[in-house]
């Protein structure tokens, strides 16, 4: 039987060999996920790298960058880190997160999360309690360029045995542990109640369910794309099917320069098109307007 090491290996070499990288980065924080992906690589890519990122938000955070580092360096990586200040709008994990993929983002080649079957499960969850539709619930892509998850498929407890089996000292960020962040609940309260109740399986059950969506979302997507050219003409696209006129929509705003749009934010501008009444414009993120006329949608500065 393979122990978690081999099963690790497995997953990587599988993921690199449908993407064949130019170049492999690895993101590494310290923890039992990303060094057990680290040592892998270590292994399989002669010439790959690691990047640590300290994001400052703790005491000693340079020195368990540091030493996250020195143990990436022991396996054979050239590691580096890179120091970021965690600021702006959407709270602190959103914020660290924005830091951290600026920080990651290469020149070339995919840089690997270590973002395991587990990680996919509570994202799942997460986008199932926002009701943020199709997109968050289908949860992360094992490659969405630059970045890689070749440990989806693999549990957390794997990783963890991996680096116990290897001899890798591991660090346990605190943030994990603080109920303050709703992913830590969800880990530590809501997936274990599940996971009882549902008599176990509930993490590959989320994550399948995940990848039948995402299948659907990419098919609805390419159908999209066919109207892609001129959704503005409100005739065009009035009769398409729900699901299919606001991928199509979704399409155009993002085009036109619209950030961050929310399910309740398509849902409005679709309105526009299926709840004709003469109704103002819709207002969305990044100062634009929506607005109907003569027949046609129209984005504009808002005034």
């Amino acid at each position: 039987m393979n122990g978690p090491v081999a099963e690790i290996r497995t997953a990587v070499r599988r993921f690199l060999d449908d993407v064949r990288p130019d170049a492999v980065t690895v993101a590494v924080s310290g923890g039992a996920d990303s060094l057990a992906l680290a040592a892998c690589v270590a292994r399989l890519v002669p010439d790959a790298s690691a990047v640590v990122v300290d994001h400052q938000l703790q005491p000693g955070s340079a020195e368990v960058a540091a030493r996250a580092a020195r143990q990436c360096a022991e396996f054979g990586l050239v590691a580096r880190v890179e120091t970021v200040t965690v600021d702006g709008a959407g709270g602190p994990e959103a914020a660290a997160r924005k830091a951290r993929y600026a920080a990651l983002r290469p020149a070339e080649g995919v840089v690997l999360l270590g973002h395991t079957l587990d990680d996919q499960a509570e994202t799942v969850l997460l986008g199932l309690g926002r009701g943020s539709g199709p997109r968050s619930i289908a949860g992360m892509r094992a490659y969405d360029p630059p970045w890689g998850r070749p440990l989806l498929g693999v549990s957390r407890s794997i990783t963890r045995a991996a680096c116990v089996e290897q001899g890798i000292e591991t660090w346990e960020d605190p943030h994990n542990d603080d109920p303050s962040f709703t992913r830590v609940r969800l880990r530590n309260e809501v997936l274990p109640l599940l996971e009882n109740i549902l008599q176990g399986g509930v993490a590959s059950s989320l994550a399948r369910t995940a990848a039948q969506l995402r299948e659907d979302c990419d098919a609805l997507d390419s159908l999209a794309e066919a109207f892609a050219g001129d959704c503005c003409a409100v005739d065009d696209i009035d009769e398409l099917p729900v699901a299919l006129r606001r991928r199509v929509l979704r399409s155009w705003l993002i085009g036109e320069g619209v950030p961050e749009l929310s399910d309740s934010h398509l849902r409005r501008v679709d309105a526009l098109v299926s709840e004709w009444r003469g109704q103002g414009g819709v207002w969305l993120p990044g100062g634009f307007v929506v607005r109907r006329a003569h027949g046609r949608l129209v984005v504009e500065p808002q005034s």
